[in-house]
């Protein structure tokens, strides 16, 4: 049975990410403890060649980055985002029917729906309170244990269930948390945010100010298949992506610029202050530039014009049971390498020259390379990669692993290929010369 140390390590790191703010949590005590130095954006910036550092913004996204030694010249760039599909619990979600406590959600993303049915689910996110001192402050926060389920309808009771029937996101898809006893009036979320967190930190005498919660798959990752080839778990895309990247720039050998963004807010069009749309990596770097000594405009377009970035976000592996959603001949399959993203109508920001560059950065680090466009007559969704090139006009490069199911509560991917990503990625930031 195939096994790496790589996917161990990328189950805990999954385990730790329910919500694109757990995931930034994990990411920086990764950061410090490989010797990145945390910076803050409100207050000016020493920087030293040779060192590493990394920022965030807005709790859900996160800048790290390397300088050389000498002159930054130049940034490999690498992004992608901390965001997935997901069931968020509305403002006031408490509801009642035939005895039972639901919490009223909101559809995050473009989620696969029919597969949240029958799951254990477990609840993430972020709540700002009052402390006992009277002091307002932010607590990430995750129950640990099953404690809702969106059950499904048996079949004797709607014959056309596996007739491609529509699901309504208001009115079937309420989480079932609690039986009321009679004369039983349910808990408010604010009761049970405090009944859990005293739980999971032992907070007492606090006031629930407001919150910020989702739903998510409490079953952990898992490596399946008779030789272990393929990997099950919740928001691969796209933490398999931040992960490899992370890795990536902890791994190099620091020789070279080096720079690696996770953004927020990618599945729902990335207009945030987190978002590729805002002004992040633009702000980042400038600051850069400007440590150099020159901080005018025509340093920063000189810096972004030497550099490059490579958008990670997953890709359509084909599946064995639907081969004609794919074109014959653009089939990306698990466990073969990174997957080079192309669309004539830019959805894909991939050109020539940028994939010509991960191309040779491939066949120099021994990692197999795929490519992957759209059937022409079936629209493409799109990444990061578009909207940064937008913002910054630096080169960019669409890649991704393949994977099956994308946007369901639970993806699957190839077992061996984040060690290719990593080896291709790691290449890149070391990588001298960029055409």
């Amino acid at each position: 049975m195939f096994h790496s140390s790589t996917i161990t390590d990328l189950f805990n790191f999954l385990k730790c990410s329910p919500t694109p703010w757990h995931a930034v949590e994990e990411m920086t005590l990764r950061l410090e403890a490989a010797g990145f130095t945390a910076l803050d954006e409100t207050q000016p910036w020493q920087l030293v060649p040779g060192r590493r550092y990394y920022c965030t913004r807005a709790g859900g996204a996160l800048v790290a980055f390397q300088l050389p030694e000498g002159p930054l010249e130049s940034l490999r760039m690498m992004g992608a985002h901390t965001d997935s599909p997901a069931l968020r619990l509305k403002p006031q979600p408490v509801q009642m029917s035939a005895q039972w406590m639901q919490l009223g959600v909101e559809v995050y993303g473009g989620a696969l729906l029919a597969p949240w049915f029958d799951r254990d689910l477990a609840v993430a996110g972020r709540v700002y309170l009052r402390d006992a001192r009277g002091a307002l402050k932010e607590q990430l926060f995750q129950v640990d244990r099953p404690v809702a389920i969106i059950p499904g309808l048996a079949i004797h009771l709607d014959r056309e269930a596996n007739q491609g029937k529509v699901l309504n996101a208001q009115t079937q898809m309420a989480p079932v948390i609690w039986q009321a006893g009679p004369d039983q009036a349910p808990p408010s979320v604010e009761t049970l945010l405090k009944r859990w967190l005293l739980d999971q930190h032992g907070l007492e005498d606090i006031g629930i100010i407001d919150y910020e919660l989702s739903f998510y798959d409490a079953q952990p990752a898992s490596q399946t298949g008779l030789e272990g080839e393929m990997i099950s778990g919740m928001r691969l895309d796209n933490l398999l992506s931040c992960y490899c990247a992370m890795r990536s720039l902890i791994d190099s050998d620091g020789s070279q610029g080096a720079l690696f963004i996770a953004n927020d807010h990618e599945e729902v069009g990335s207009g945030s202050a987190g978002g590729a749309q805002g002004t992040l990596l633009g702000d980042v770097v400038s600051r850069l530039a400007q440590a150099q000594g020159n901080g005018d405009a025509e340093a920063r377009i000189r810096l972004l014009q030497s550099s490059r970035l490579i958008s990670c976000d997953n890709a359509h592996a084909v599946h064995p049971s639907y081969p004609d959603k794919h074109d014959a001949h653009h089939q990306p399959a698990l466990n073969q390498g990174p997957v080079i993203k192309v669309n004539a109508s830019q959805r894909y920001a991939t050109s020539a020259a940028t994939g010509a560059l991960f191309r040779e950065i491939c066949r120099e680090a021994g990692v197999p390379v795929q490519t992957f466009v759209s059937r022409a007559d079936m629209p493409c969704g799109t990444t990061i990669g578009p909207l940064s090139a937008t913002r910054t006009g630096v080169p960019t490069l669409d890649i991704g692993l393949a994977q099956w199911a994308m946007h369901s509560i639970r993806e699957t991917a190839g077992a061996r290929d984040p060690d290719y990503l990593i080896r291709a990625l790691t290449a890149f930031c070391n990588r001298k010369q960029l055409i």
